[in-house]
């Protein structure tokens, strides 16, 4: 019986060994270290309108929703944000999930028939991998951010249903998929656009309405959008947005929302503040990017490669290996540096790097000082 057990502390020891162990490191709320590794871009998760309004509905409704949306769980506060997010996007509706993942998960299996063909970016995040798989739907998996890819595909299967499932700021590196591009090739193939905007989302386009609208594309029949409301938002949740015949059959017949545990109404609440935050925070935008340009210039003069172009907030730097990246990672964190350390199998091309999420609430001189630890801990 303990045979299973003994296989697994056998694969973490392989693990170990190639530099691929996790570790959870709980934070304290009075954690002085300058965050870079999380995905709060806008400083909106501790925002006091923000906190205000979630301790509202915290008194309010309690801990937890109590119940799926279908049962207990639906309150004006998951109205209101859905209606806020619909207004903001552009979309006919949007209903919202108690994560982004759930939401990938619940889309790509809303718009997935026995003969749909999926074109998966091969950079895509694993919520989007994972919804292709467990769809049934045979996947073709395509070159990154190559629309003459995805229509080579198209044109071979032509007259089948399909949809081409892409991030609009990728996670891993930060860059941005040509949307608009891959939407005329969908359009010419009349096929359908997924894109996840979570990493775009308060972060780029018109009031940061994402890149989906950047792209000119919202509202558009043909594009489905998902995000987190975990990122520029400050939150947790994510959503899907569209026409409203398909947020009726998600309500209707989605498993990852009908049987999951409504987001906590205090989160939504909270979540609705920032949404209004976000589409007046221009100011933020510009200083973000200001930051993100900086990071760039001084971690590349400091003779470190740094992916990109970054579209949003995501800066990405090259590691020599695994352990190269979790050793780096460690010591920006003794020097009070949170750093990303992404390591195979999460990252799309196999090689480790560190991630760094630019935050505008952390003061301009910490985040400077910052990137001078960054460089003097490289290996």
């Amino acid at each position: 019986m303990a045979d299973w057990l003994d296989s697994l502390r056998r694969r973490a020891a392989l693990r170990a060994k190639a530099g691929l162990t996790r570790e959870l490191r709980p934070r304290a709320a009075t954690d002085a270290g300058v965050d870079l590794a999380g995905n709060d871009y806008l400083g909106l998760a501790r925002h006091p309108q923000v906190a205000a309004a979630a301790a509202d509905a915290l008194r309010q409704y309690g801990l937890g929703a109590t119940g799926s949306r279908l049962v207990r769980g639906s309150t004006a506060a998951h109205t209101a944000v859905e209606t806020a997010l619909a207004h903001w996007l552009g979309a006919d509706a949007t209903l919202v999930y108690s994560s982004g993942y759930l939401a990938n998960l619940g889309a790509v299996r809303a718009v997935t028939q026995p003969r749909t063909l999926l074109i998966s970016d091969a950079h895509n995040h694993a919520s989007l991998i994972d919804g292709c798989r467990l769809s049934g739907a045979r996947t073709e998996v395509v070159a990154h951010a190559d629309p003459a890819a995805v229509e080579a595909v198209l044109a071979a299967h032509p007259g089948r249903p399909a949809v081409v499932v892409t991030e609009s700021i990728f996670s891993v590196d930060g860059d941005l998929a040509p949307l608009a591009d891959l939407h005329a090739v969908v359009r010419r193939h009349g096929a359908l656009l997924l894109v996840d905007d979570a990493h775009a989302l308060g972060v780029m386009g018109p009031h940061g309405a994402g890149g989906v609208a950047a792209a000119g594309l919202s509202g558009a029949p043909d594009v489905l959008v998902t995000a987190t409301l975990s990122k520029a938002l400050g939150g947790a949740g994510g959503l899907l947005a569209g026409p409203e015949p398909l947020i009726r059959h998600v309500i209707d017949t989605g498993r990852t929302f009908i049987f999951d545990t409504a987001l906590p109404p205090a989160v939504a609440a909270g979540v609705r503040v920032a949404v209004d935050l976000a589409r007046s925070g221009e100011s933020l935008r510009t200083e973000l990017a200001a930051r993100v340009h900086l990071a760039v210039s001084r971690l590349t003069d400091a003779g470190l490669t740094v992916g990109g172009p970054p579209a949003g907030g995501v800066v990405s730097v090259a590691a020599p290996g695994s352990q190269a990246a979790l050793d780096w990672a460690r010591r920006c964190g003794e020097e009070g540096v949170a750093v990303g350390c992404f390591r195979p199998p999460s990252t799309p091309d196999g090689r480790a790097r560190l991630r760094l999420t630019v935050n505008v609430g952390i003061a301009r001189a910490d985040f400077e000082q910052a990137l001078d630890v960054i460089a003097k801990c490289a290996p």
